[in-house]
């Protein structure tokens, strides 16, 4: 992986450790921001919500490509917003919220349940896209081949400083003595595995999985979620402000959101590279403030490897059905125990809050239906 691209991911992970910085002085101004959408009619009766901000967690890629089919197709048009600005990370979204910086932050169960653990901060989770989140101990199969926590005793682990939390996480949570663990730190470039210098590496199903596999060696792959570790990822997450005063902006903007990801379950796997490339190149294009610009041209190939990883993450038996973004209860609590895992401790009343999606699709039941 390119210098450039290693540096990227680190960015990534070291505002997880980093935010807990910044949201001290945030909440401070929390609940004193006004409201620039408020919610409203226009002369015909419509709704009209006028302009907001979303933060995404990472760089305008295929981790997005449901809002931008929103974009593509109207939908956020169709829902009664002028605009809704996405905001290329890398970036948790909650010192954003606390601010009143973005009203809604792509984050994830970790960033946010840290925040409200540690700060307090008034955040609530109302949807995922991610129901189960992405990390993963990497191996090679003709190597250590870390099939089951157990595998992981007496290996040597590469392991990201941002990510020790997390992968304490998955050792508490399988009974495993830390002790019996050799952890070294590495940055995001798994060389180190691929060079033998580790037995396994903290990664990501949806990247540096998918590197490795690309560069030519069998991988075996240890997810979190079904390792005793489940729990949601790129979440829609707003202010409890924000929640309690614009409910019928934030349904508004989930029907737009479902719409969007539906198509990227309908439509062909080359057309939604397509759309994703335009979006991330008007972006690298304009040098915002994420990394696109650094990264230089989007490997559609990998993209659409990516497509596929992620589509696993994000339509499960619960989704097909109650529908896209739905947290059920089991879920919800499985991600309150993930985190206590990591050291953590929240109810399920302090981070989630699903009325909003469950209202969703009460009004509108045919949105339900998602797969082709």
């Amino acid at each position: 992986m390119p210098r450039h691209l290693i540096a990227g991911r680190s960015a990534r992970r070291r505002l997880l450790s980093g935010a807990a910085v910044s949201v001290v002085a945030a909440l401070a101004l929390a609940g004193c921001g006004s409201d620039d959408s408020s919610e409203g009619g226009s002369a015909d009766g419509e709704a009209s919500y006028g302009e907001i901000s979303m933060q995404y967690s990472w760089i305008k890629n295929e981790e997005f490509a449901g809002e931008f089919y929103a974009y593509e197709n109207g939908y956020y048009d169709e829902a009664g917003f002028d605009a809704v600005n996405g905001i290329s990370g890398p970036d948790t979204g909650v010192a954003k919220l606390l601010s009143g910086t973005v009203q809604v932050a792509l984050s994830d169960a970790a960033s946010v349940g840290a925040a409200i653990a540690e700060q307090d901060a008034p955040l609530k989770i109302i949807g995922a896209t991610f129901q189960k989140n992405p990390f993963t101990i990497l191996s090679l199969a003709d190597g250590a081949d870390i099939q089951t926590p157990q595998d992981l005793v007496g290996k040597t682990i590469g392991v990201q400083d941002s990510n020790a939390s997390v992968f304490s996480a998955i050792l508490n949570a399988n009974g495993i003595d830390p002790a019996d663990v050799d952890v070294v730190p590495v940055d995001f470039d798994p060389t180190p595995l691929m060079e033998g210098d580790v037995d396994g590496f903290m990664a990501y199903l949806t990247n540096e999985a998918i590197t490795v596999e690309n560069a030519g060696f069998d991988i075996t792959n240890l997810p979190y979620a079904e390792n005793g570790v489940p729990y949601v990822a790129e979440t829609y997450t707003v202010t409890d402000q924000y929640l309690e005063e614009n409910p019928e902006l934030l349904k508004a903007l989930l029907v737009a959101e479902i719409k969007g990801w539906t198509d990227t379950f309908t439509e062909p796997t080359d057309d939604t590279v397509s759309l994703i490339t335009k979006y991330y190149d008007q972006a690298a294009s304009e040098n915002e403030e994420g990394l696109e610009s650094v990264f230089g041209a989007l490997d559609p190939a990998k993209t659409a490897q990516g497509l596929e990883a992620q589509a696993d993450l994000i339509s499960t038996e619960d989704t097909e059905a109650n529908g896209l973004f739905t947290i059920t209860d089991e879920l919800q609590q499985q991600t309150i125990d993930s985190l206590a895992a990591a050291g953590w401790d929240l109810s399920v009343e302090d981070m989630f809050d699903t009325t909003l999606i469950d209202e969703v699709y009460e009004e509108n039941p045919d949105l339900v239906d998602y797969l082709p």
